[in-house]
């Protein structure tokens, strides 16, 4: 929703003004003043270290595709400052701008920032939310009071001793602001990231862009996941565990008696799905319950027991040894643990690992993220994909800032490849392999379809043995039945 100007609280204008733009209702888009003192940083920097933008100058840069800086680009920024300014009012300009920038936390535009950090319209913010909020402008992901609260209050300061040095408020005025108390949204609440797999997009998309291009706004960003299979495999396991939750002897805390702002003592899944060809992420699952906890299950390691034993395979025959299925320990120790580790590693799996045979029993750990990358590597003849979710990212006139391309790096033979997944089960047009821990805490699914290799756990955040070891075995073979072989 776009607001209009009588919309936006008279305070909310005078900490913008405090914070980005002194004198923006007195010159006519250049401050003279602040480009001078700029230039003369510049010269002695000898680098374009200062930009001396105004509000509208900020407004035609981001309303165009103007992000490197130089000299050429801030001569054209004029012009087109002048041409908004002859054209708009500065009423018009401010309200534009609002309308524009990006506030952090998914938020663009005044708004949707209003609503998403306070549950309010813009209208309705207080003197101290205003500052707040004008505050997280000059660094909207680090300035986020849903990241660093510290750090928006210290922001929020900062304002307001401008206010104070502007003659716009007094000091008694600026403590009395200061000593509000903060009510954002509870977490509980929050529509920033709606979800283990929106979480995961916005952590690449901090790492693909820079600030200034993510502070413009207006971003169209395309991501790999698929939709229909991410809901199907939610669905499926969701009904999986709940079943599992309702048998008469489960001795463990279900989900629906959790208790909210309390960690989750039910049992959790987490899944990640990787095209096997490319690298992209086509489903991504951290936990069961994302509103009940955030953590993201798919980059924590957990022990792998025997769902360790399809790279125990891929070392053996990547050195030309014999894949005994079923038979893991005779397999690995052809080779053994060092090179077995070694060989692993190159397939994506960071362990840690045990240097003992132990470690053929499966004495290692893995994020579910590492063992979907190590499936397909197995499943794209030997070639280790590096997994990504944004494939496509395009700014507000439609021209492309960052387009992904596959990242394939050969870390076994296409032979030895083919010869580990002979220790999977077919199931029609999939390969599946399931395993768990000695001591049960840990239970994992591998499958392998036709363009997709899906990796499955199961477990509690605090390890805790899940089920006797024959119920956990069908419970396992029920994930592969459910997901059938498509």
């Amino acid at each position: 929703k776009l607001v209009t100007r009588e919309e936006i609280p008279d305070f909310l204008v005078k900490s913008l003004r405090a914070r980005e733009d002194a004198r923006f209702f007195e010159h006519s888009g250049i401050d003279v003043r602040g480009l001078l003192r700029a230039t003369v940083r510049n010269v002695k920097d000898r680098n374009f270290t200062q930009g001396a933008s105004t509000l509208s100058m900020q407004l035609a840069r981001n309303s165009f595709k103007m992000k490197q800086k130089s000299i050429h680009r801030k001569l054209l920024e004029i012009a087109l400052t002048l041409r908004l300014e002859a054209r708009y009012s500065k009423d018009e300009i401010l309200t534009h701008y609002l309308n524009r920038i990006y506030f952090g936390a998914g938020a663009d535009g005044i708004e949707q920032a209003a609503r998403t950090y306070f549950g309010k319209p813009t209208s309705q913010l207080s003197d101290g939310e205003c500052a707040l909020i004008v505050g997280i402008i000059r660094g909207p992901h680090i300035f986020s009071p849903f990241r660093d609260l510290d750090a928006a209050l210290s922001q929020r300061n900062q304002t307001l001793n401008r206010l104070v040095a502007m003659g716009l408020i007094d000091k008694k005025r600026r403590d009395a602001i200061a000593a509000e108390p903060v009510k954002l949204v509870s977490e509980d609440h929050r529509e920033t990231q709606t979800s283990y797999a929106l979480q995961a997009v916005r952590r690449e998309l901090d790492r693909v862009l820079d600030s200034d291009e993510i502070q413009l706004g207006g971003l169209h960003v395309h991501t790999t996941l698929d939709a229909a299979w991410q809901k199907r495999l939610e669905e499926e396991l969701t009904r999986a565990v709940e079943d599992l939750e309702h048998e008469k002897n489960w001795p463990h805390p279900p989900e629906a008696k959790h208790t909210p702002g309390t960690e989750p003592a039910y049992i959790q899944y987490a899944a990640v799905t990787t095209e096997t060809r490319s690298g992209g992420v086509l489903a991504l699952i951290g936990g069961r319950n994302y509103t009940h906890s955030r953590f993201d299950r798919t980059r924590s390691s957990r022990d792998l027991g025997s769902a360790f034993e399809p790279f125990v395979a891929a070392a053996a025959a990547e050195r030309g040894k014999l894949v005994l299925p079923g038979k893991p320990v005779q397999t690995g120790r052809q080779i053994g643990p060092a090179e077995v580790e070694r060989l692993a590693k190159r397939c994506g799996i960071a362990g840690p690992f045990l240097k003992t045979e132990d470690l053929f029993r499966g004495s290692v750990a893995a994020t579910p993220l590492e063992m979907s990358v190590g499936l397909a590597t197995l499943g794209n003849q030997g070639k280790r994909p590096k997994p990504f979710l944004i494939r496509e990212i395009r700014d507000s006139a439609d021209e492309v800032l960052y387009k992904a391309k596959p990242d394939l790096t050969q870390a076994l033979t296409p032979a030895a490849a083919l010869d580990a997944t002979s220790v999977l089960r077919r199931s029609g047009g999939t390969r599946c392999f399931t395993g768990a821990t000695g001591s049960e805490r840990d239970a994992w699914t591998l499958r392998l379809g036709p363009s997709g290799a899906t990796a499955i756990w199961l477990g509690f955040d605090k390890p805790t043995a899940i089920a006797r070891e024959p119920r956990l075995k069908s419970l396992l073979d029920e994930f592969v039945e459910r997901l059938g072989n498509n």
